[in-house]
């Protein structure tokens, strides 16, 4: 038995033009790595010299991960999306409307809140935006006071029935945080398909219509950057300042700040890595990469992360690889006492690479 809202159906034109061959999800194409259980298989096979990694924590003299104060309540509405891009480690798409968050699991999630008193609520998807109680969650959020993020992929504010969102946001005072791989055309269409860079320019210039981007903190745009390969980023102070020259000179888009992602080895970037028969390689490079100061600033240590279905996660990386959180299942059942410490595998090496990664951006 699902718990799924009636989502509402993306025409055709709202369904992105999908790149490079991505045509559907993995979920529905069949793939052998759709499951959650054949892609932890794949990474421990790929690389099965490199150690687990609670054993390299221990090699660096760290303790085991332990749980600090709960921080951020993340909440994915739904694997709905009216993109199906390339390195998506939810595997989400307009193929996936089936998994939309109820307004009963909401409303569960919203009693949770309550009884952890989180500072910051962080809302992700797929696009959220297409869940059909989004603004009411929203809305319900920012009137607890609360800190509210939105997980945005841009190109969800063009649609004709969306053009009215960043003033929503702006009322209710939501950071908006953007997926934009590159501040250049040619990087961000590889990545997410044809046409994506004008269409996320066009929200952004709607986001700006409205204040953000201008240092107001009830109106802070954030941009997100993944690479476009199976490479680490840059630094994220100098590629901040980058994004925000080439921005303003090229296209009079102005942010207020820029955190950058490492691609975790999970669905359909996973994929695109077996493909090129590079998952080892990448995995080996993650590992190389292992930096001890990124570890104290993991999000699994001041994070929850709830499933469409209202199952909890340590993160939304756990959540994909369905790896559910010790000490509760249901978000129903959550609260600061019962929160376990993180659970760890393979993957988790994407997040202690270089600077850091993690929902926030970098950690050190």
């Amino acid at each position: 038995m699902t718990d799924a809202a009636p989502a509402e159906a993306l025409a055709p034109a709202e369904a992105e033009a999908s790149p490079h061959g991505v045509a559907a999800s993995l979920h529905a194409r069949g793939s052998p790595l759709a499951p959650a259980a054949t892609q932890l298989r794949r990474l421990a096979e790929a690389a099965p010299e490199l150690p687990a990694f609670a054993d390299r924590l221990a090699a660096a003299g760290l303790p085991p991960l332990t749980r600090a104060p709960l921080q951020v309540f993340q909440v994915n509405l739904g694997k709905l999306c009216n993109m199906t891009c390339r390195h998506c480690h939810v595997d989400a798409g307009p193929d996936r409307a089936a998994e939309t968050m109820s307004r009963e699991t909401l409303q569960l999630c919203l009693d949770a809140i309550d009884r952890c008193a989180p500072a910051a609520v962080d809302v992700t998807g797929g696009a959220p935006e297409l869940n059909p109680h989004f603004r009411w969650f929203v809305a319900e959020c920012a009137a607890r006071g609360l800190h509210v993020m939105d997980r945005c992929n841009l190109t969800v504010l063009t649609l004709p029935r969306f053009v009215d969102l960043p003033g929503f946001f702006a009322e209710h005072g939501v950071e908006v945080v953007a997926s934009l791989p590159h501040w250049r055309r040619p990087s961000t269409d590889k990545q997410r398909g044809d046409g994506t860079f004008d269409r996320s320019i066009d929200a952004l210039r709607r986001l700006n219509a409205v204040g953000y981007g201008a240092g107001d903190p009830r109106r802070v745009l954030t941009l997100v950057h993944n690479p476009v390969g199976a490479f680490l980023p840059s630094g994220q102070a100098s590629m901040e300042k980058e994004w925000k020259i080439g921005l303003l000179r090229d296209h009079d888009v102005r942010f207020d700040r820029l955190i950058a992602l490492n691609n975790m080895p999970i669905a359909r970037f996973l994929d695109s890595l077996d493909a090129q028969g590079t998952t080892g390689d990448y995995l080996r490079q993650l590992h190389a990469a292992f930096n001890p100061a990124a570890v104290p600033g993991l999000m699994c240590r001041d994070t929850v992360s709830i499933g469409w279905d209202g199952q909890v996660f340590d993160c939304d990386f756990n959540q994909m690889l369905e790896l559910p959180l010790s000490g509760v299942g249901h978000v129903r059942d959550l609260s600061p006492e019962r929160l376990g410490p993180p659970v760890t595998a393979r993957h988790c090496f994407g997040c202690t690479a270089g600077a850091g990664s993690s929902c926030g951006g970098a950690t050190t």
